[in-house]
């Protein structure tokens, strides 16, 4: 059993899907102090920090599992969109682009700590302005970095991809299965 430091239902149901038990509880990082725009420094502290925190409030009964991702596109890194007008935007930048999806996962138990940054590449053909529309209206962009939900709305406008589909919905499964 482990303890996902996260309230995210895509990443229960990536733990679900693998099969792997595991108790579900949040912890509370704000991610707004970080000040970088290099991505990869971006999701690593967003990771440790929710890492920490969890630590702090749960302590290290349980092995903790702990992710963040983070989307990057045009050279920008695309965090969560604050309203529908930054979705929107966020949305645009990678309509018909080559978008990253970066996520970092945290991993630690009594014996050792694993930590991975792994990367998702999509070429997404240029969005539909009235599906674009729709899935603004629809509010399942929110809390979503990037906006991007590769299991929904994206899936469609992908072209190409190099790299897991877990690690484009938040949790890179299959490099922790190697450890469990």
């Amino acid at each position: 059993m482990i303890r996902l430091g996260s309230t995210s239902p895509v990443r229960a149901k990536i733990l679900n899907d693998f099969g792997i038990e595991f108790i579900q509880c949040g912890c509370d990082y704000d991610e707004e102090q970080i000040e970088t725009k290099n991505p990869k420094t971006f999701v690593y502290t967003a990771a440790m920090g929710k890492f920490k925190t969890c630590l702090k409030e749960y302590g290290n009964d349980l092995p903790l599992l702990v992710a963040d991702t983070v989307v990057t596109a045009q050279g920008k890194l695309l965090r969560k969109a604050k309203d529908k007008d930054e979705a929107k935007q966020i949305l645009l930048t990678q309509s018909g682009q080559v978008t990253s999806i970066l996520t970092c996962t945290i991993f630690q138990n009594s014996k050792f700590q694993l930590i991975d940054i792994s990367s998702t590449d999509y070429q997404f053909r240029k969005f539909d302005e009235q599906d674009l529309k729709n899935y603004l209206e629809s509010n399942e962009w929110q809390g979503k970095a990037g906006a991007c939900m590769v299991e929904g709305f994206c899936e469609k406008y992908i072209e190409s991809v190099r790299g897991t589909k877990s690690c484009a919905m938040g949790l890179s499964v299959e490099k922790l299965l190697t450890f469990l």
